[in-house]
């Protein structure tokens, strides 16, 4: 008997296109609006296996893209998830994106964020817990401290910044006050807060940032960088200053009574200092001939990578450099 052929082909299974898959204001893909067109959970759960979506909360989803891929992908996804979890119908309309969440909706960069859960904020006596992907924090919470991004409820800058800074290290609490008054956070309001929270853990710490932010620092970098000084009773250096060289000016990230400048070198300040239509190299070519004239000048010239600060040798690699130029007593 001759075998069925119909039988033995293998059956050809049509992948749906995650184009055709419903998004809202946001971008996400919500299992409601996957329902109501007729795309059913199996034709969801085969594009998650197959790596098309990505789950950011139950019955939420984004499609993959490679702007999710590497450190600044991480913030991005986050951001979707972040998102996801309080415009969701178990918070929304009951919650606020708050503490690292909320700063990642608005584009504020801060050390070491938390991105395992998502960070909300309940006005209510009770205390806060984390479940799942959530931290829900209780605690006080006005309509002023609230803004609205796009549709979704977050803190304000000044109080994510309060939150952000109690619940982490000086470092932290360095950071992301430079962060806010570099986008010209209210210093008082923020004082207000902390003043406000008088006895809570860790509002000393926070406070004693407060007191050193600097809204001249351009970046997590260089607020680390800072704070690691400050930490170690070094020297406080000048944040910003220009120096006169041959043919032009040398702004620098920090100096020492103009006779040491310090540099750091971060993965994204060469593509800042780019000109119109030069390069990375041509840029890092102008760099090294600007600190030429500067040490010509008899002005030493001392640089850290974040390496640098990740292994915490900051201080040790600058402490003999200020003692050398008489900054700092041996």
């Amino acid at each position: 008997m001759k075998p069925n052929s119909t039988l033995l082909r293998p059956k050809l299974v049509t992948e749906f296109p995650v184009e055709r898959f419903p998004t809202d204001r946001h971008g996400l893909i919500r299992r409601e609006a996957t329902l109501r067109v007729g795309i059913g959970d199996d034709t969801v759960a085969g594009a998650l296996r197959r790596g098309r979506l990505l789950r950011l909360a139950p019955g939420v989803w984004v499609a993959a893209s490679p702007d999710f891929e590497g450190p600044c992908g991480a913030d991005h996804l986050y951001r979707h998830r972040s998102i996801a979890v309080a415009t969701s119908a178990r918070d929304r309309g009951t919650a606020t994106l708050s503490h690292e969440s909320a700063a990642v909706v608005l584009g504020l960069e801060t050390l070491h964020p938390d991105r395992d859960r998502v960070h909300l904020t309940k006005p209510s006596r009770g205390g806060g817990f984390v479940r799942g992907h959530r931290h829900v924090h209780n605690g006080p919470l006005t309509p002023n401290e609230i803004v609205s991004v796009g549709g979704v409820a977050v803190t304000r800058l000044e109080r994510k910044a309060v939150d952000v800074a109690m619940a982490g290290s000086f470092d932290q609490a360095l950071v992301v006050f430079d962060r806010v008054l570099a986008k010209e956070a209210d210093v008082s309001v923020m004082k207000g807060l902390l003043d406000d929270r008088s006895g809570w853990p860790n509002v000393g710490t926070a406070r004693r940032a407060l007191t050193f932010a600097d809204a001249r620092s351009e970046s997590v970098g260089e607020s680390w960088s800072r704070a690691q000084m400050l930490a170690a009773g070094l020297p406080s250096p000048r944040l910003q200053h220009t120096f006169k060289i041959p043919g032009g000016e040398a702004r620098t990230d920090f100096d020492w009574d103009g006779r040491l400048i310090g540099e750091f070198d971060g993965l994204q300040k060469y593509g800042r200092l780019l000109r119109p239509g030069e390069t990375a190299a041509a840029a890092l070519i102008r760099e090294k001939q600007r600190e030429d004239a500067l040490r010509a000048q008899g002005i030493m010239v001392i640089r850290w990578t974040w390496a640098t600060l990740e292994r915490g040798e900051l201080v040790e690699t600058n402490r003999p450099w200020l003692v050398t130029t008489g900054l700092l007593a041996a």
